[in-house]
C-alpha cells in the first residue's frame, strides 16, 4: 500500500452527501461564535469515517461523521472518537480541541463531531525528505515524545478507566487475529503465518501493563507545525482503547523496518544516511521518556505487530478473491500479506534461542 500524498492530502469534492442547510442551522445552535455562510468539503484519502472541512468567513472547522447506513456493530463510533479527543486535551498530549457532537441521526443522517482544524503540515514520508537532513531527527523526537506522553496519561483520572478491558491485551489480540486467518479459508494458508499462531500464544512475555493506546500511530496520522518540529496534533484515534502500550509503541516502531511501498516506513534505508535515529537509539529514547531500563522481548512485539498487520491484509485478500474489497487499494494490499508474514517471521526468528532447524519445527 504505497502512501501517495498527491492522493490523500487536501480537501475537495463532497463524496458522502450532507445537509449543509441541517448542519450551519445545528452548528448555529451548539457551536459558539458560528456564523455562516458554511462551505463545505471533504477530505481526500482513506477516511473510514468520512472528514470534512467546514469553511466560515471568520473560522474553519473539520467534521468526522459515522458512515451513513448500516455497518458493524462497535464499528465507526466517531463520538467514542470525541470522548478520547476530550479526555486528553487537558494532559501534554497533542489534539485538536473538540466543539460539539451530536448524536441525533436526524441532522446529517448520522453521528458526528466538530473539532477546530488545526493548520500545520503532514508528512507523507516517514524519512522526512520535505524538510533538511539536520532537522529530521527534531521530528522523529518529536514523535517519540508525544508518544511517550501518550502513555504516560493517568487513564482513570482523566475519565478513561472504562474506555477498554484493561489486561491480556496480548492473549486477546492474538487469538482473534488468529481466528480471523484461520477461519478464512478462500484466502489460503503461508507457512509462515501458521508458524506464528502456534508461536505467539507460547511466547507473550510476562507481567501487564495497560494504558491508552492510538492504535495507528504513524508521520501521516500528526499535524507539525508549519515551521518547526513540534506536534500539534494527533489525528484518527477510531483505533484508540486501553491496551499495552508496548504494542502500540512498537506498531509505530515498525516503520524501521517496513518498505515504503506497503505502508510509510524506511524498511531497506540507512537511517543515519537520512539524519535519523537509529531503531536501538529511538526505542532508547522511548524508554527514557516513560522510565524503563530497556525493553525486553522487543522482537516479539515486532513479531505481534507484523503479524496483526499480515492478518488484517490477508483479511483483504479474502474480501478481493470474493469480490467485495471497496477500498482502492485492496489489491496491492491483498499481494502484500506474504511479504508482512514474512516480516513477522523475521521477528519471530530473532526471538528463538534454539537451532534454526528446531525454530523451522514450529
Amino acid at each position: 500500500m504505497a502512501t501517495d500524498a498527491a492522493a490523500n492530502s487536501g480537501a475537495g469534492e463532497v463524496r458522502t452527501a450532507i445537509d449543509a442547510g441541517a448542519l450551519a442551522e445545528w452548528m448555529g445552535t451548539h457551536v459558539a461564535g458560528f456564523n455562516g455562510p458554511l462551505g463545505i468539503e471533504q477530505f481526500n484519502g482513506g477516511q473510514s469515517n468520512p472528514t470534512y472541512r467546514l469553511t466560515t468567513p471568520a473560522a474553519r472547522y473539520v467534521l468526522r461523521r459515522k458512515p451513513p447506513g448500516a455497518v458493524l456493530k462497535g464499528a465507526h463510533d466517531v463520538l467514542r472518537e470525541a470522548r478520547v479527543l476530550r479526555a486528553l486535551s487537558a494532559t501534554p498530549v497533542p489534539v485538536a480541541p473538540v466543539l460539539a457532537h451530536c448524536d441525533d441521526d436526524s441532522v446529517i443522517g448520522s453521528p458526528f463531531y466538530i473539532m477546530a482544524l488545526v493548520e500545520g503540515r503532514i508528512f507523507w514520508d516517514a524519512s522526512f525528505s520535505q524538510v533538511p537532513r539536520r532537522e529530521r531527527a527534531a521530528y522523529f523526537d518529536a514523535m517519540n515524545a508525544a508518544m511517550a506522553a501518550l502513555h504516560r496519561v493517568d487513564f482513570a483520572a482523566c475519565g478513561l478507566a472504562d474506555y477498554g478491558k484493561p489486561g491480556n491485551y496480548f492473549e486477546r489480540q492474538i487469538g482473534r487475529w488468529s481466528r480471523q486467518y484461520l477461519e478464512d479459508e478462500l484466502a489460503g494458508r503461508d507457512h509462515n503465518m501458521d508458524a506464528l499462531v502456534r508461536w505467539l500464544p507460547t511466547a507473550i512475555p510476562q507481567g501487564d501493563e495497560t494504558a491508552i493506546v492510538h492504535g495507528d500511530f504513524r508521520c501521516d496520522n500528526l499535524i507539525f507545525h508549519p515551521e518547526r518540529p513540534e506536534i500539534l496534533a494527533i489525528l484518527d484515534w477510531e483505533l484508540s482503547t486501553l491496551g499495552h502500550p508496548l504494542a502500540d509503541f512498537a506498531y509505530h516502531a515498525m516503520m524501521y523496518r517496513m518498505p515504503a511501498d506497503i505502508v510509510a516506513g524506511l524498511g531497506g534505508a540507512d537511517p543515519a544516511a537520512l539524519g535519523l535515529p537509529t531503531e536501538e537509539a529511538y526505542v532508547a529514547d522511548y524508554c527514557r521518556r516513560t522510565g524503563r531500563s530497556g525493553i525486553d522481548d522487543w522482537n516479539f512485539y515486532m513479531a505481534f505487530n507484523f503479524f496483526r498487520l499480515a492478518a488484517i491484509f490477508h483479511g483483504i485478500k479474502g474480501r478481493v478473491l470474493r469480490g467485495n474489497a471497496v477500498s482502492e487499494n485492496a489489491h496491492e494490499r491483498a499481494a502484500a500479506f506474504p511479504r508482512l508474514a514474512l516480516f513477522a517471521r523475521e521477528a519471530m526468528d530473532a526471538c528463538w534461542p534454539r537451532s534454526a532447524r528446531a525454530r523451522d519445527q514450529i
